[in-house]
């Protein structure tokens, strides 16, 4: 017991982003409110790229930059992680962007944003009734 103890405080970035990815996951899975599924989704995102800037992550390694020639390819960091973090930011700011439109949008037009609600409404205005 001990020994899982340790190894969790070792690896507590691991850990946070597990626990982020969770937290997303089970607000966008159990949470009625569209807001509130948005902002699941943002944590999810922070998780992930948690987990990828760790593992990209050396300690005491260097930069990539190479001026002479490659010794040692262990000891530099890996860059890629690092790309594709800023290119998920980039993405997740985006999507977070048109989701918020899109739930404004929903509550300009049927009051909630409960998504039980939103479902009745729209199968009752499907089927011909009015919302």
């Amino acid at each position: 017991m001990a020994a899982m103890f340790d190894h969790l405080l070792h690896n507590y970035e691991e850990a946070a982003a597990i626990a982020l990815l969770s937290i997303g996951f089970c607000m966008l899975l159990f949470d009625r409110n569209l807001l509130k599924k948005v902002i699941g989704l943002d944590i999810m995102d922070s998780g992930v790229f948690l987990l990828l800037a760790d593992r990209g992550f050396i300690a005491g390694g260097k930069a990539p930059i190479m001026a002479e020639a490659a010794a040692e390819a262990e000891r530099y960091v890996n860059p890629i992680p690092a790309g594709l973090v800023l290119t998920g930011i980039v993405v997740s700011v985006s999507v977070s962007a048109l989701m918020l439109a899109l739930t404004v949008r929903v509550y300009q037009t049927y009051r909630t944003l409960d998504v039980d609600h939103l479902y009745m409404l729209m199968s009752h205005r499907r089927k011909g009734g009015r919302a």
